[in-house]
Formats: C-alpha cells, sequence, structure tokens
C-alpha cells in the first residue's frame, strides 16, 4: 500500500492540518504518565516545521462522547509538546469556530497550534462532512500521522480527506512498511506469536498468520480454548465455548499447510484470580479442577525459545497471560527478553500493538525491537489484511 508522504509534497508556506494521536494516559492532576505518543509525532512536526509549513495539530483524548470534558482539554498535551519541540504551542478551546479559524489564519510558518479535543464533538466519530469540511477548511494540506485511529472513518482520519489533499506522515509510513511491506515479503523464517484473552479479537488475524508464517505460537487466555479443542480438560480456566469448534479448524488448517503450531505445554495455574492467589505449575494435561490457567509455564518458554531460534521475522500480538499480575506475567516477560536477543541476532521483530507493545514500553525494551507498533486495533485489522479507511483515503504514491 504504497501512499505518498510529507516527503512528496511542497509545505513551504503552506498551512499544514496534521492528525496525531496525542490519546495519552493523564493522572487525576494531569500529569501525563507516558508520552510515547507525543514523541512518536516528533519527527513529521519537526520536518514540516523544517521545511516552512505552519503546523496545525488535531488529537483526540479519551472518550468524552460528545461532550466537553475539563479533565479531557488538551492543554496538558501543548505543554509537554512545546518542551519537546522546544517552541512555544498555541492552542484553541475548540476544535472548530471563529477562534481556532482566526488563530489557523494567523499562524506563521514555524509556528505550531493544536486543536481542542476532536471528540467533545460528537460529529467526529460519525464522520459528518459538515464537521470534516470545518476542520478542512483550517488547513491548505491534510497529513494523517495517527496510525492509531487510521482504522476508523472519522471526519479527522477520512473526511478532510475529500477536501485537502491527503498525505501520510513518518509514523504511518512506518507502520505500513513494518506490517504492510514486511509481512507481505517476510524474510524467513516468519513466526507468529499470539497470545490475548480471545480466540474471538483475532480468527481472522490467525486465518491470515497461519497462510503466511513458517511457526505460530499461541500463549494467554486464547490459549485455554485450543486446549479445550484438543480435549484436553483446563479445570477453570476461562475460554470461549463457542469457538472451540473454530480453534479446532484452525489446528487443522496449520496442520494441513504443514505449518508448526505450538501451544503451551505447561502453565501457571492459581487457585483464584488474583495477585496474591496460590499458584504453581503443572504441565498443561493436568490441570485439576478449582484451578485456572494464568500463565505459560517454563517448558512453554523454553519451547517458544527453541522455535524462535532461527526466525529472522516475528510478529507479536497479545500477552502470554494475566501479564498485569507480577505473578502470572512471567511468560510476557519472558517473551520481551527473548525477542531482544533475536533482534540484536539480526531477526526483524514486530510488536503489534495493544498489550504486548505496552508490555515491551514497560519493560523498557521498545528500543530493542526493530518496530512496536503505535495502533492497537489498528493494527490487528492492519494484520487481517483488512482496508483502514484513514490510510485508504490518503493520496497514492
Amino acid at each position: 500500500m504504497n501512499k505518498k508522504t510529507v516527503r512528496d509534497i511542497d509545505v513551504a508556506g503552506k498551512r499544514v492540518l496534521v492528525r496525531v494521536d496525542f490519546n495519552v494516559p493523564l493522572t487525576a492532576e494531569q500529569k501525563i504518565t507516558d508520552d510515547t505518543r507525543i514523541a512518536a509525532a516528533l519527527p513529521t512536526i519537526e520536518y514540516l516545521l523544517e521545511n516552512g509549513a505552519a503546523v496545525i495539530l488535531m488529537s483526540h483524548l479519551g472518550r468524552p462522547k460528545g461532550q466537553v470534558v475539563e479533565e479531557m482539554r488538551l492543554q496538558p498535551v501543548a505543554e509537554r509538546l512545546a518542551t519537546l519541540l522546544k517552541r512555544p504551542v498555541q492552542t484553541t478551546t475548540d476544535a472548530i469556530g471563529s477562534e481556532a479559524e482566526a488563530k489557523a489564519k494567523a499562524l506563521q510558518p514555524g509556528q505550531v497550534l493544536l486543536l481542542e479535543n476532536l471528540r467533545f464533538h460528537k460529529e467526529e466519530e460519525k464522520n459528518d462532512p459538515a464537521f470534516a469540511h470545518r476542520l478542512a477548511s483550517l488547513g491548505d494540506i491534510y497529513v494523517n500521522d495517527a496510525f492509531g485511529t487510521a482504522h476508523r472513518a472519522h471526519a479527522s482520519t477520512e473526511g478532510v480527506t475529500h477536501y485537502l489533499p491527503g498525505v501520510s506522515g513518518f509514523l504511518v509510513e512506518k507502520e505500513l512498511n513494518f506490517l504492510g511491506h514486511t509481512l507481505e515479503n517476510p524474510k524467513r523464517p516468519f513466526a507468529a506469536l499470539v497470545g490475548g484473552a480471545k480466540v474471538s479479537d483475532k480468527i481472522a488475524v490467525l486465518e491470515r498468520l497461519i497462510s503466511i508464517s513458517d511457526v505460530i505460537l499461541i500463549g494467554g487466555g486464547m490459549a485455554n480454548t485450543f486446549l479445550k479443542a484438543q480435549g484436553l480438560e483446563i479445570g477453570d480456566s476461562l475460554y470461549e465455548e463457542a469457538k472451540v469448534a473454530v480453534a479446532r479448524d484452525l489446528l487443522a488448517q496449520a496442520q494441513q499447510q504443514g505449518k508448526k503450531f505450538l501451544l503451551p505445554s505447561d502453565v501457571v495455574i492459581a487457585d483464584r484470580f488474583a495477585a496474591d492467589a496460590d499458584h504453581k505449575v503443572v504441565p498443561a494435561i493436568d490441570v485439576p479442577q478449582g484451578w485456572r490457567i494464568l500463565d505459560i509455564g517454563p517448558a512453554t518458554i523454553k519451547a517458544f525459545r527453541q522455535a524462535l531460534a532461527d526466525a529472522q521475522t516475528i510478529i507479536w500480538n497479545g500477552t502470554m497471560g494475566v501479564a498485569e499480575m507480577p505473578a502470572f506475567a512471567k511468560g510476557t516477560n519472558a517473551l520481551v527478553g527473548i525477542l531482544s536477543e533475536r533482534t540484536q541476532q539480526g531477526a526483524t521483530t514486530i510488536i503489534g500493538g495493544g498489550d504486548s507493545a505496552a508490555a515491551v514500553e514497560q519493560a523498557g525494551a521498545a528500543r530493542q525491537m526493530t518496530h512496536v507498533s503505535t495502533g492497537g486495533g489498528a493494527s490487528l485489522e492492519f494484520l487481517e489484511g483488512r482496508v483502514l479507511p484513514g490510510v485508504a483515503a490518503l493520496q497514492d504514491a
């Protein structure tokens, strides 16, 4: 999916309207606890400024559901951005209206304006043409650098492209390269590591990965459904009864295509779902009643390490256990370490957004991976092979 980028257009003297993803976590005191998403947008913003553009940024924050929510204003984001850019960042009290129009019109090359939270307007998520037109009227060119929202046809991601020429920023370009081009033509062996709670969330992803990868490793809560599909007893573990047949079918697909499909051989089980629960390691075929699987065990970690030892491309989406509880985060943390080692050994490691990306960030290992996706839902839909409206709307290269 080759799209024009900011490199392909002349931005000098232009007002450039940029969709960014500044949906960052805030404390009750309005302090930003993780500025990764702001930092990720800097290369595009700095490029535009260095090339003589006036930059108008727009983003959502939280889920205000079309209402003005004071705690979800973007002022703290503007302050952090100003610190990172080392230049002032102007703000507006609304994403549209006379104030936004006046400030956008007065903006000079080298200056930055951040519009107020887009989702204070219900028209944003409804992709309302009139709202999209009012946003588009603020700029001369549109740039989408918010991959995390590219799977949504919203006014700021798809609607504005009906009124302005649209190109991608560097972050979206990077995502398309790694999640698109790398998977279309991966260096082999190609391994896919899939976790998370539910099979139902990832049926289409698994079907595609089975068809294009050489090795598939399954962990997390979804592994329980696969174990059940193999006829194993899993105690009181959560699984999707309605998806057991689907899991059985996916196992059959992998076998028919000659793909290596690994499930946990041992698991960490607990007597209840709690951080301080009694827990122990047992073989996956020996989970007693009253206990539930909350992580993969050491033998599984060893088997996964061996399966990934010669992989030249590895994609990972979804944690291996209940990673928010330290006792059940060992499998996930071990995989972070294994993938860090494989990157150093020359493999391409792609972390497909969501909880796995959060685990890598939390471990301080993001820079040790080839690419960590900024999109949760967007990266999943892209991995499924679906068209992302916010990307499809941009001009082709």
